[in-house]
């Protein structure tokens, strides 16, 4: 396990299995911005969504404990991690709690108790597996179903440590991102590329005052 290869700004608290059948969060607004102060409330919640094997819970972890671990086992019902963040740039910043979803079938009943009320959702795709890219529609259509109205999108192709076996264009995801008002970036877990960029993208985007409308975003399918 290697060292991080990103410069992040985040305290590392803890990382635990949530519970199987955790009762969902109550829906909170985001404050929005005003000239005096920042629309960032101080804890943040952000579900990982995407097919199981693409790399969420290792991201997760490269995050919080700056480490990779190649022998992630998948995960079952959702793990919960946080980390307190500082907006770059500002002296603003947030506890970010982190809810990594299974991605397995037989688990995506779960899966909503763990997403509603989030402030913020990171979609994430394995640019190696063309078919998870195309799962980003379904992700979609579950936070329209189940979560809040409005929330922070961010669309993460993964594994880019593994280019030759790239099936999915850098531009394919950035245009998709662009179509549903999602922020984009390629990241690897294993290497540590941009990882905390996604993390402190959604404060940042949290700060601004900026979600987007989920039913309507997922009408571009």
């Amino acid at each position: 396990m290697g060292a991080c290869a990103s410069t992040t700004r985040y305290a590392p608290t803890d990382i635990q299995s949530a519970p199987p059948l955790a009762a969902p969060s109550v829906p909170v607004r985001i404050a929005p911005v005003n000239s005096g102060s920042l629309g960032l409330p101080p804890r943040v919640k952000l579900v990982l969504l995407g097919d199981s094997g693409v790399g969420k819970s290792c991201l997760a972890l490269r995050f919080t404990r700056g480490v990779f671990d190649a022998g992630c086992r998948a995960t079952v019902g959702a793990a919960f991690s946080s980390a307190t963040v500082t907006v770059p740039g500002s002296t603003a910043s947030c506890k970010l709690e982190i809810w990594d979803t299974a991605g397995q079938e037989r688990y995506q009943s779960l899966a909503p108790l763990y997403y509603r009320g989030a402030h913020a959702a990171a979609i994430v795709y394995d640019v190696t597996e063309r078919r998870t890219f195309a799962k980003a529609q379904h992700w979609l259509e579950e936070l329209r179903r189940y979560a809040g109205l409005t929330m922070v999108l961010i669309l993460v192709g993964n594994k880019t440590d593994l280019a030759p076996q790239r099936q999915v264009a850098e531009e394919e995801g950035r245009h998709l991102a662009d179509s549903i008002g999602a922020m984009f970036v390629e990241t690897s877990a294993a290497t540590g590329i941009n990882v905390a960029e996604v993390f402190e993208g959604v404060a940042s985007r949290l700060a601004g005052g900026m979600p987007v409308s989920v039913n309507a975003v997922a009408a571009v399918f």
